[in-house]
């Protein structure tokens, strides 16, 4: 077979098993976290360090809703099953990159591996992720061909796959739904904030022996809960959150 299409045929398998890579790098993470120490040995440091980790991640997560929020129905979004694409997007913020809601997860990760403020770990949640998603742009990029050909094509030779271009950007043909990325990304943002809660208590218990939870973080935690189950409960249980279209 070659390497072309073994890529595709492995790309293939780990989209629809993409969801277990979080577990995969939570695992390093673990493993990372083992000889851990506030940094610069200064507890109150260390905690700022942790809220501009978060934010990184959060900065990931808002490309993802940005992306969201533009996106029509009948794309793969958080879908396990199979590659979907009833149209093809080329406007907004795939106009300046082809895989936005990829490289909001990579932030998303990156931001949750400096909270280790260890170099390698870094280092290591940058290559997994990427020899994991690699593999999974060119199955997807291979179903877009098939089903878009030239069009794709056009689209691809001036648009960067990852890392996003500073110039060429073009308005996304339908405006931006907050209650679109409301409905799809509750799960991805309480998702931070509970891994986030974790390496906390697991990082106080390694240093400190003693199994305990900052207040603030627990209020981040009992906020992020809350509007989780909330925005759970009206995709649930009613049609507050359903869009026309999306």
């Amino acid at each position: 077979m070659a390497l072309k299409e073994e890529y595709i045929k492995s790309g293939n398998w780990l989209f629809k098993r993409r969801s277990y890579l979080p577990l995969i790098l939570l695992v390093i993470f673990i493993f990372g976290l083992k000889n851990y120490k506030y940094l610069g040995n200064n507890e109150a440091l260390d905690d700022y360090w942790e809220i501009f980790c978060l934010l990184v991640s959060f900065i990931g997560l808002g490309i993802r809703s940005y992306t969201i929020g533009h996106t029509p129905k009948g794309t793969s979004g958080r879908n396990t099953k199979g590659q979907v694409a009833e149209t093809l997007n080329t406007k907004g913020i795939y106009s300046v990159v082809r895989h936005p809601l990829y490289l909001g997860n990579f932030i998303i990760w990156f931001g949750i591996s400096l909270f280790a403020h260890s170099w390698w770990l870094s280092l290591i949640c940058i290559l997994v992720f990427w020899v994991y998603y690699e593999r999974i742009m060119f199955a997807e990029e291979n179903f877009l061909i098939k089903k878009f050909g030239k069009q794709y094509m056009d689209w691809a030779e001036k648009t960067p796959a990852f890392i996003p271009k500073l110039k060429g950007w073009e308005k996304s043909n339908l405006p931006f739904s907050f209650r679109n990325v409301l409905k799809r990304e509750y799960n991805g943002f309480f998702s931070i904030i509970v891994v986030f809660t974790f390496l906390e208590v697991l990082s106080d218990f390694i240093v400190n022996r003693k199994l305990e939870i900052d207040l603030m973080w627990l209020i981040i935690f009992g906020v992020g809960l809350i509007i989780f189950l909330t925005l759970r409960t009206l995709k649930k249980k009613t049609n507050i959150l359903s869009v026309k279209d999306r």
